[in-house]
């Protein structure tokens, strides 16, 4: 894959299961180790610098943070130490104090549960925590995966209007791996589509959403949701290889 995310953009990678999108997310913020993989070529670039060699923990210092998919929140902790446990590697209580309220200000739900431990909340509080967790480290570029898993469409929608502020009223980057893609494409401001590890496609949000070759792709029924990948690289003039 070759893309490139602009700072202060919501950037997505749309594409099937098995794909490459987590993969691909794995690779930026350094975590492919955790499960037997390693970046065999190529180079990823932060800010200006080449950060593959450096460690998850070091990525997470220099401003990206991973939010994973399946939430991965501590069961047994409460929603505000899960919160606190993203802040562990900051010193200054103040700041820390500062930050919690600006999230609770983000995820009111989270407010009224905070008490409450992780594995007792819903679906969607999880999926807010974990987002909320991960921005406690005070990011300027947040991966998420998949979001809208497991979710209700409502909560999906109330995610990603979040994501829509963080990024309008703080500037905040996003690189977001989504398979529901009308509700990713309400939001983004560039649109990778991923296929057998490839970047077949890519284009701005409104172009995909304006695109009626490209809303006429969505009823092709590849990979069982609903969009024919190929079939809108191939509507745009493009072959496998026509994007990157």
């Amino acid at each position: 894959m070759d893309l490139q995310v602009a700072e202060g953009q919501i950037a997505v990678l749309l594409g099937g299961n098995g794909a490459g999108k987590t993969t691909m997310l794995r690779a930026i913020s350094n975590l492919l180790a955790i499960e037997g993989g390693a970046l065999s070529r190529g180079s990823i670039e932060f800010n200006g610098e080449r950060v593959d060699g450096l460690r998850a923990d070091r990525m997470v210092a220099r401003g990206l943070v991973h939010v994973m998919e399946g939430r991965h929140c501590f069961a047994h902790l409460t929603v505000h130490e899960n919160l606190l446990a993203g802040a562990h590697t900051r010193a200054d209580r103040g700041e820390v104090d500062a930050t919690l309220e600006r999230i609770y200000g983000y995820f009111p739900r989270l407010r009224e549960c905070r008490s409450s431990r992780a594995a007792l909340v819903s679906g969607g509080e999880q999926q807010m925590c974990a987002i909320g967790r991960g921005l406690m480290a005070r990011p300027s570029f947040v991966l998420l995966d998949e979001p809208s898993m497991g979710l209700a469409p409502r909560v999906v929608a109330e995610v990603f209007d979040i994501v829509s502020r963080l990024n309008q009223q703080e500037g905040m980057t996003f690189l977001i791996a989504e398979q529901n893609a009308a509700v990713a494409l309400k939001h983004a401001h560039a649109c990778f589509v991923v296929e057998d590890g490839r970047v077949i496609l890519q284009g701005s949000g409104d172009e995909f959403a304006a695109d009626p070759r490209i809303q006429q792709a969505y009823l092709g029924g590849r990979s069982g949701n609903g969009f024919n990948y190929l079939e809108a690289a191939r509507a745009r003039g493009l072959g496998p290889l026509g994007a990157h």
